[in-house]
């Protein structure tokens, strides 16, 4: 006879809090290697750029590689490639998004330190948000505008040097992408797309970047080769570690965990960036700086959390 309480199902020798706490150990885990993978970019791309390859042709090199394994893994898991006409005009277009967003963010490692870019870039939940209170009426309140307020600030400390500010150039090609990615993920949400396959959707967004960056390549004098074996194996792995597998870990981490906490999570981004840039690329990382990135991360959790408040359905 059961006893009067709480009833643990068990399945194979495991209770049903085994299996929670499994896909929560696994959530979380697929959560932090998504972040990490897509901050170890400047990692890869910044001696590529340093082995005089132009940023059209590492644009190519990657979106291109990565659309081949993103389509080699949708088959493999029985997903067809075929879409409909009237959604392609809107997968060119998120594809156009994606591509201007890699090209801004690796155009701006040019100018200023590659960890603060990609801390910088970090803020495009923030962007998300006010253009969902904009433009779909969503709700907004008092801690959006404080987190707007603390994410300049941030910015502003990020950016000022001790010779005054950092290249305005730079600054202004992130901030560039924390707009286009924003409109990225808000497009992907509200078009008609959204009802695709995520693996099929990814590989069409990743197929038209690459061939926008093929025909811009063409169009600046052509591809560069890549000049060394370590060269190609950057060019691979930026491909493998940097896009294919962040975004599959991602679409892993919110079914386990939910968009909320895979998204506070994803503060894992620019830390290991500002890592890259400070150990392996020799940045500097004042004061100053740590307490601009805690301030834009701090901003970007509030916004996240209010998000939650307002629906309580994960994708």
């Amino acid at each position: 006879m059961a006893q009067s309480g709480r009833i643990n199902i068990t399945f194979a020798g495991r209770t049903d809090n085994d299996i929670v706490f499994m896909s929560q150990f696994k959530g979380i885990l697929y959560a932090m290697i998504s972040s990490a993978t897509f901050g170890l970019i400047p990692l890869f791309s910044i001696p590529l750029l340093r082995a005089d390859v132009g940023e059209p042709s590492i644009l190519c090199y990657r979106l291109g590689l990565a659309a081949v394994m993103m389509g080699l893994i949708a088959m493999a898991r029985g997903n067809k490639l075929r879409v409909r006409m009237r959604d392609v005009p809107v997968l060119l277009c998120l594809g156009a998004l994606y591509a201007a967003t890699s090209l801004g963010l690796l155009m701006s490692y040019s100018y200023i330190a590659s960890g603060v870019a990609t801390t910088i870039h970090f803020l495009y939940p923030l962007v998300v948000s006010c253009l969902m209170v904009l433009f779909f009426r969503e709700r907004s309140s008092l801690w959006l505008l404080i987190a707007a307020v603390m994410s300049l600030v941030g910015v502003a400390l990020l950016s000022w040097s001790g010779a005054g500010m950092a290249d305005v150039t730079g600054v202004m090609l992130v901030l560039g992408t924390v707009v286009t990615y924003a409109v990225y993920i808000v497009s992907v949400n509200k078009s008609r797309v959204r009802g695709l396959n995520s693996s099929v959707l990814t590989f069409y967004v990743l197929l038209f970047g690459g061939i926008f960056f093929l025909l811009y390549a063409f169009a600046t004098g052509g591809i560069d080769l890549l000049p060394t074996v370590r060269a190609v194996a950057d060019a691979s792995l930026l491909a493998l570690l940097s896009t294919v597998i962040s975004n599959l870990t991602l679409v892993m981490a919110v079914k386990n965990i939910g968009s909320t906490t895979t998204s506070i999570l994803g503060s894992m981004e620019p830390l290991t960036a500002m890592m890259v840039g400070v150990f392996y690329f020799d940045e500097s990382f004042s004061l100053r700086s740590v307490v601009g990135m805690c301030l834009i991360l701090l901003s970007v959790i509030i916004v996240i959390l209010q998000g939650r408040s307002r629906s309580d359905v994960d994708a």
